[in-house]
């Protein structure tokens, strides 16, 4: 109260109330933040490798929702179903569960998608079958066969080589005789037939209702181009973009994701083209610096800080990708600053590389780290057979990361192609699978039944068509067929069970564990509606990537060495395998010119920059320990050349950023 007897009050300033429920300045570094909360226009981030891109992904996809976006109209675009469903789940758990209603998958996927749903305006039909790169080559092999191309005395390329021209110059957005010359010339020769292929091959997949998986990308895009009302539609949906890893589009997947963002601009880009490693996929890094011409009103943002690795693998890092040709400058740091300077060890030869590295995962493993913590990398497969000799004689476990994927294998190839001639019946190349197991029906008697079958109205017509000496062993196959048809994905499955088992049984000798393959199939099923939707994503998304190859141990040392987890196990990988991945220590081997970078690499100005970049991704997989090898005076049988060159890439290496080790053999196994 005042001298005046009067009341005074003090006027204190309202404080806005935040309508964000998240503190994003704290939870995120400013680079970070900036990126998040930048919601309107098109925007592309150069995300330095280990730079926590996918948690600021998570973060923008939280700021969107918050700031009123309804969350169907956001699309989110990755390479690997798991990334997309990563993301959606931990942006969910950050936030709540509008998260997980985002349109979320790969380019396949929702393509896919449109075209069950838009197809038609295409002449693709809601039931076509999609084709994996095995059902795609025996396509080529068949045509390849029909056009008389098959001579053994004729130099024609091989099914696989057909279909990576043809896959190539579409991805590309080139002519195949421009594919042709620019890596194939000896078979130029063969241009004029390689062209008749390209276009049979195309009029069978559309005669049959097939799709192979550069068609989901080609025609999503036609559809947009020839009906811009789609397109539009599409663009009314899809509102808000974001688009992750960018240096590996194609130039197809470029034009799409412009043509979904031509009404709104509302796109977002993430990538790293110093981390560009899938040329041989089609993929065009060039994507990422033809951005803002795309999009002139476009901003560049840039995330440098490294949360992976101390600095001073980071400063190697740097100065590898310092000297290539074309890339956006950015220089990674980190508030690590302390930690063992990268090793580089040479060797006298292979075997004593091999040995060296043996004995310093044991080492390692003594440390603390855990054998799941250590990977050795390398260029290509074969570069690590003699390693795998040796980690087997010092019962060090390990798995490799490679080898068959799990739709590839010829037993689950043949269980979908039943379920895969139920959904299309015009289904050609599922019709050859499961009428060669039968017992006296060969390639030519195949084919012609399944001509009838094809201009039969049903199954029970074109029975009939084919007359009293084939409708003893087909008729069993058909009233499967007929049966199945009504059922749900798991009773398809188990009915096919019971009739391939005999097959089965007397195909392979190792029969048990293949049943065991189909019944995880069956498990998979269960959670799809329906055989449509169970099918496509078998095909897109195949479960377990690939089937890893593991390497032979004594159960009782390995099991003494790894402790109580008995299957520990150090990994053995190619770079690009390793692409994503991190481990505390990390070994690359083979760092000789003419293996790393490869031979066919060297003379070639794009191809050789690739390698350097596939040295990066390689440097920057390590958290803590990193050690380069190297053995010298090699033969190479593959080349008839003595390789002792340590790798080019070295040589712009300053010798202060790496610690050099030589290795003396002595007398006993492992003495260095």
């Amino acid at each position: 109260m005042g001298p005046d007897g009067l009341n005074y009050y003090t006027i204190k300033k309202r404080e806005p109330v935040s309508q964000f429920s998240i503190d994003y300045q704290e939870a995120l570094n400013a680079a970070q933040y900036e990126v998040a909360t930048s919601l309107q226009g098109p925007l592309l981030v150069v995300a330095g490798a280990g730079s926590g891109k996918t948690r600021t992904l998570i973060y923008r996809l939280a700021r969107l929702i918050e700031s009123g976006i309804p969350p169907e109209n956001i699309l989110l675009l990755t390479f690997t179903r798991k990334a997309a469903q990563e993301m959606l789940k931990r942006a969910a758990l950050l936030m709540d569960d509008r998260c997980e209603k985002i349109a979320g998958g790969t380019f396949h996927s929702v393509a896919n998608q449109i075209l069950r749903k838009h197809g038609g305006l295409i002449g693709l039909d809601p039931s076509f079958t999609i084709l994996d790169r095995p059902d795609s080559e025996e396509v080529i092999q068949l045509l390849r066969h029909t056009l008389g191309l098959s001579e053994k005395k004729r130099r024609f390329p091989k099914k696989g080589t057909i279909l990576e021209m043809i896959s190539a110059s579409r991805n590309r957005n080139l002519p195949l005789e421009e594919i042709v010359f620019s890596g194939y010339e000896h078979f130029s020769h063969e241009l004029e037939s390689l062209a008749r292929l390209k276009e049979l091959y195309a009029q069978y997949k559309e005669q049959k209702q097939l799709a192979d998986y550069d068609d989901l990308l080609v025609k999503w895009l036609e559809l947009m181009k020839r009906f811009p009302e789609v397109r539009d539609q599409l663009g009314r949906l899809y509102k808000y973009i974001m688009v992750d890893e960018y240096q590996d589009t194609n130039v197809l997947q470029s034009e799409i994701v412009k043509a979904l963002a031509f009404t709104h601009r509302h796109l977002m880009a993430v990538g790293d083209d110093a981390q560009s490693i899938y040329s041989f996929r089609g993929a065009s890094f060039q994507n990422m610096f033809d951005f803002s011409r795309d999009f002139p009103e476009s901003r560049l943002l840039t995330l440098r800080e490294n949360y992976r690795s101390h600095q001073k693998i980071l400063d190697l890092a740097n100065q590898v990708i310092e000297q290539a040709a074309l890339k956006h400058e950015k220089t990674l740091t980190s508030r690590k600053k302390e930690g063992p300077l990268p090793v580089l060890v040479q060797a006298p030869d292979e075997n004593l590389q091999s040995r060296f590295i043996c004995q310093k995962i044991l080492e390692l493993r003594e440390e603390g780290i855990p054998l799941e913590e250590i990977a050795v990398l390398f260029r290509s497969s074969y570069h690590s057979f003699d390693l795998e000799v040796e980690l087997a004689k010092y019962n060090i476990p390990f798995q490799k990361m490679g080898g068959m994927k799990f739709v590839e294998t010829a037993h689950i190839k043949d269980v979908l192609a039943y379920l895969r001639v139920v959904q299309n019946p015009k289904d050609a190349v599922g019709w050859s699978r499961i009428l060669l197991l039968l017992d006296g029906i060969g390639v030519k008697t195949g084919q012609r039944i399944i001509q009838i079958l094809l201009n039969a109205g049903n199954l029970s017509e074109g029975l009939e068509q084919m007359g009293q000496e084939k409708e003893k062993p087909l008729r069993p196959l058909f009233s499967l067929i007929e049966a199945i048809e009504p059922l749900a994905p798991p009773d398809q499955i188990a009915r096919v069970i019971d009739y391939y088992f005999p097959i089965l049984r007397e195909k392979y000798d190792d029969y048990p564990k293949r049943l065991k393959d189909i019944e995880h199939l069956k498990t998979l099923s269960e959670r799809h509606r329906s055989l449509d939707l169970f099918l496509a994503d078998i095909m897109l998304h195949p479960p377990d990537e690939n089937f890893p190859v593991f390497g032979p141990t004594d159960p009782q040392v390995g099991a003494k060495m790894t402790g109580e987890k008995e299957d520990e196990r150090m990994v053995l990988s190619t770079i690009h395998s390793a692409k994503g991945l991190e481990w505390q220590a990390v070994f690359i081997i083979w760092l000789l010119d003419g293996k790393f970078p490869s031979i066919h690499s060297i003379e070639k100005g794009e191809e050789l920059e690739e390698e350097r970049r596939l040295f990066y991704v390689a440097v920057t997989r390590a958290k803590e320990k990193l050690f380069l090898s190297y053995p010298i005076n090699i033969y190479d049988h593959r080349t008839g050349t003595v390789l002792s060159k340590p790798s080019r890439f070295l040589d712009s290496i300053p010798p202060e950023f790496l610690e050099e080790w030589t290795l003396v053999p002595e007398e006993g196994p492992a003495s260095f």
